[in-house]
This record gives structure tokens, C-alpha cells and sequence, in this order.
């Protein structure tokens, strides 16, 4: 275990003490102490790709990794979260220049959960999700991307990618508050909350809201007790409202 991940393991010690309710957990570490009722599928990892794209909003695709990253020190569940591109692997440049390295390639046949940030939609010439729409092969990839056992997420207008793969058209969703009317347009079903969960279709309001998005989807995939866990370690209360079936 590297400096940052003791720094993290003894941070979730102290927030799953806190949670619990009791003041040492013992050798075992937070995994022994897991979310009572978690959800099946304890004995497989849940699996995490994050779409990454020149022009992506940092927070977007941030916030999320985190949650996810941070989660496995709260379930017995192992956790694999990676950044994926449609490009090359290779350097993304996002919304504010930060320069981020992605490893792997598309591949959403071995994720369960695919989350797709947004970014630039307010620019339509510069890199970002417009540029995307244009240049067409990331909305086809998302077309294609949905199998039984995956569930596509999105947030912000991340989820204008996934409406120009035609996967919002019919369905309940939401969007930053600036897309709403072009989402709607495009056949989304608008629906007034932070995070929609349709199912195999979880999409979110914008930027911040991808806290709520992997809180939300950490609950439904590990459990209450690792999504509360979490909260506490990243200093962090859930906000909004959440419309699922």
C-alpha cells in the first residue's frame, strides 16, 4: 500500500468508526466491517469506466472517481475504477488545462457501470461535447455500449452524449439546467431532480451533481452503509432529490 492509500485507509478507519458507532475496529480493517445487506454481487468486482475526452470538465469526471475509488474501503466488494477514451490512450487536455493520462481504451464489454462526464457544451467550437457530437464516435460508441448487466450514467451534459446515441430518447432523465431544453427536444423525458435513476439509464444535473450520481449508484451497488461511509470520510452530505422507479 503507497503513502496515499495509508493516508485513505486510515481516514475510512476513523469514518467507518464513526458510522458504526464504536471506537476500534481491530486488525481486520474496514473490509470487515462492510455494509450489513449490501447488494448480491459481493463476490465479483464492480467495475467502473470513466469517459474521458478533450475539453471534459474537470469536477465532472473528478467527483466521481473519487466516490468510486473511495468506496473500497467500505465494502468487502473489490472496486476497479479506470479511465477510458474512444482515442488512443494516452493525454487528455480538459475544460481548465489540466493534463490527465489515460491508460485504457474503450471497452465497455468489462464495465458494469459506465459514467460520462460532460464539458464545453457552452463552446461549441472549442473541445468538448459538441465537438464529440460532431465528430460522431464516441455517441456511437455509447449506442453500442448498452448490454444486459451495464448500467450507463451520465451527468451534466455528458448526458447530451448519451442523447445523441439515442439513448435518452423515451426515458426519464436530467441534464445541467442549460441543456434541459435541448434534451428535451431530443425526446428525454425531463424529470426535476439531482440524479434520475431509470435503471440500466442514471443520469444527473450538473457538475457537483456527480457527487449525487456515484453516492447514489454507490448505495444501489454496495450498499447504504458504503455510500453513508463515504459521505463522512469526503466531509460530504448528498443533496437533491433522487426520481427512480
Amino acid at each position: 500500500m503507497n503513502r496515499r492509500d495509508l493516508l485513505r485507509a486510515s481516514t475510512a478507519l476513523g469514518a467507518t468508526g464513526a458510522v458504526a458507532g464504536v471506537t476500534g475496529l481491530g486488525a481486520a480493517g474496514p473490509a470487515a466491517h462492510a455494509a450489513e445487506g449490501a447488494p448480491a454481487g459481493a463476490g465479483k468486482p464492480l467495475r467502473v469506466h470513466v469517459v474521458m475526452f478533450d475539453g471534459v470538465e474537470e469536477l465532472d469526471f473528478a467527483a466521481p472517481y473519487e466516490v468510486f475509488s473511495a468506496s473500497r474501503f467500505f465494502t468487502d466488494r473489490a472496486v476497479e475504477v479506470r479511465y477510458v477514451t474512444t482515442s488512443r490512450p494516452g493525454y487528455v487536455r480538459a475544460s481548465y488545462g489540466s493534463r490527465v493520462g489515460v491508460e485504457h481504451g474503450w471497452a465497455p464489454q468489462e464495465a458494469d457501470v459506465v459514467v460520462v462526464p460532460g464539458g464545453g457544451y457552452a463552446r461549441r467550437e472549442d473541445p468538448g461535447v459538441w465537438a464529440e457530437i460532431r465528430r460522431g464516435t464516441l455517441p456511437r460508441a455509447l449506442g453500442a455500449a448498452p448490454r444486459p448487466g451495464l448500467t450507463v450514467a451520465a451527468l451534466c451534459t455528458g448526458v447530451m452524449l448519451l442523447s445523441a446515441a439515442g439513448l435518452t430518447r423515451g426515458r426519464p432523465c436530467t441534464t445541467h439546467h442549460r441543456a434541459r431544453p435541448d434534451l428535451e427536444r431530443e425526446g428525454g423525458v425531463l424529470k426535476n431532480a439531482r440524479v434520475v435513476d431509470d435503471g440500466d439509464l442514471v443520469t444527473a444535473g450538473g457538475i457537483t451533481s456527480g457527487l449525487e450520481l456515484a453516492l447514489w449508484l454507490v448505495r444501489r451497488e454496495l450498499g447504504a452503509d458504503a455510500a453513508t461511509g463515504i459521505e463522512s470520510m469526503l466531509e460530504y452530505e448528498s443533496r437533491g432529490t433522487v426520481w427512480s422507479r
